[in-house]
């Protein structure tokens, strides 16, 4: 296994890209080592807290090492001037590794060549260790050493994720090692190649969500008389809600945080024509276009700002200009078909759609096809009215109906210890208008309280046909009626189906054997 050193400072220009926080930032080079089978051997950072452009000797500083166990270890604060000191004599201890050939590479951002790390870099520069590194003077003097250095940046536009994946691709290409970057933000997210096994329709549409809801609450407001103006906020709010979803799709795709975001931010843009689905297509695009020029730009060793910019940037307009000129008229085709689909079943027979969409949200949002589907229409609806027919199915069929077997539960639960279980559901179906699985417990355990919430759905959904009412889930309850375009028909559909799943609920525990 090969042996690096990292040696360093918390910077300047550095600092306030990730070198304020010394461990999250070695943490993420110890990441990319561990995919290419490097071990970091030793390390010497200091750590400041402010950044170095304008510290002073009396500046608080702590040293960062790593012990026997690879744990990287911070030193005690003190002033800077005692910190360089012991810097000073870890600098002394790498300088004899790198003379003794135990030092295979050398990391340096934002170091001190002249006189924290001056043994270090001549050490290097005599054993020509390859060196890898960010800080345009410090690298700059150091390659006027005479140094092996095989790349070298400065800071501007950089992160700790794309610092760590140009330093190991570079270290490792000059030691011929085999290494695929890590791109997941944690080892339980670890994804490598292009990002297509990143794409989840359902977790960019539910991360936009609160985008809808602020659409939704803008819409409720301008009804106020005297606020008529936000109508003109709205209308801005539907054109920015693909953007949003571009940013949130290259963002999860790419997982390379502020790069990714960029691009997200430009595809969005050129893809507002598109709707939301062309947002959603604008934004994976992106996602996968800034991963594959990321790894490309890295391999041919361009400046790590050099690589930001240019994948955030080429990236987002290439995915941006394709959904502009080819994508964004069939998106938009598709989004205003599937709008209109529902609209023309629900002017057909509204009773009957409310009551069959009433039944069926239960079983779906059970059999995981309500975050697959239904949520992704009920967002196509409220972009172009602000709510939608589904989105009040489900404040009715669900959080109510979830509501209504909680306070069941509440006032006589069967067993000793549900009443416990139901008080938290109750409290967020009614605060949040959501966590509808809390009646799961409930509903499992009887198949009559089960069929009531059938029942209770479909009676619900009965209601909202009948007044024609377009709300939205995901808000407080009380809140909720204020947002739709029939308040005192949501209110009535949100009450009657709340109580009829209690009164279910409360007769099943009062007949159940299971009394206490």
């Amino acid at each position: 296994m090969k042996k690096i050193a990292i040696i360093g400072s918390s910077g300047g220009n550095l600092f306030n890209l990730g070198g304020k926080n010394p461990e999250k930032l070695l943490e993420e080079i110890r990441k990319q080592t561990d995919s290419a089978s490097i071990k970091i051997e030793i390390v010497q950072f200091i750590g400041a807290e402010i950044s170095m452009d304008s510290a002073k000797d009396t500046t608080k500083a702590s040293l960062w090492t790593i012990d026997n166990n690879s744990v990287f270890v911070e030193g005690k604060k003190e002033k800077l001037k005692d910190i360089n000191q012991q810097a000073q004599q870890v600098d002394l201890e790498i300088a004899d590794k790198i003379n003794n050939g135990e030092i295979d590479g050398l990391i340096v951002m934002s170091g001190d060549p002249a006189h924290t790390n001056k043994n270090t870099i001549e050490a290097a520069s005599r054993k020509s260790v390859p060196i890898v590194g960010t800080g345009g003077t410090s690298m700059a003097t150091i390659a006027s050493k005479g140094a092996n250095v095989i790349s070298t940046s400065g800071t501007t536009g950089t992160t700790n994720r794309t610092r760590a994946v140009s330093f190991i691709t570079s270290l490792s290409k000059e030691l011929k090692l085999n290494y695929r970057p890590i791109l997941g933000s944690s080892n339980n997210q670890v994804t490598n190649g292009i990002g297509l096994r990143n794409i989840n329709i359902r977790g960019i549409m539910m991360s936009a969500l609160p985008g809808f809801i602020a659409m939704a609450l803008i819409l409720a407001l301008s009804k106020i008389p005297g606020l008529e103006g936000l109508g003109d906020v709205f209308d801005l709010l539907i054109g920015a809600l693909p953007v949003v979803i571009a940013v949130i799709a290259a963002k999860q795709v790419s997982e390379l945080d502020e790069v990714s975001i960029v691009a997200g931010v430009i595809a969005g843009v050129l893809s507002v024509d598109g709707g939301i689905i062309g947002g959603i297509i604008a934004g994976i695009l992106a996602g996968l276009f800034v991963r594959f020029l990321f790894k490309i730009f890295v391999e041919w060793r361009f400046p790590m700002t050099t690589v930001n910019i240019a994948s955030g940037g080429f990236a987002g307009l290439g995915a941006g200009l394709l959904v502009f000129y080819l994508i964004a008229p069939v998106a938009l085709f598709i989004g205003d078909g599937i709008k209109e689909l529902i609209e023309t079943a629900v002017e057909f027979n509204p009773i009957l759609a409310g009551a069959i969409a009433g039944v069926l949200i239960w079983p779906a949002i059970i059999g995981g096809v309500y975050h697959a589907a239904i949520l992704p229409i009920v967002l196509l609806e409220m972009e172009r009215t602000g709510n939608s027919f589904l989105g009040a199915i489900d404040m009715v069929g669900l959080v109510m109906v979830a509501a209504g077997i909680n306070l069941a539960n509440i006032i006589r639960p069967r067993d000793k210890g549900e009443a416990a279980v139901a008080v938290p559901g109750f409290a967020i179906n009614m605060g949040f208008g959501t966590f509808v699985e809390s009646a799961y417990p409930f509903m499992f355990s009887s198949k009559w309280i089960f069929a009531g919430a059938l029942l209770s759905g479909g009676v619900g959904g009965v209601l909202v046909g009948l007044f024609e009412v377009k709300g939205t889930a995901y808000v407080p309850t009380f809140t909720a009626p204020l947002l739709a375009n029939n308040t005192i028909g949501f209110v009535i559909a949100m009450i009657v189906p709340c109580l009829l799943a209690f009164i279910i609920t409360l007769v099943v525990n009062s007949l159940s054997k299971k009394k206490y």
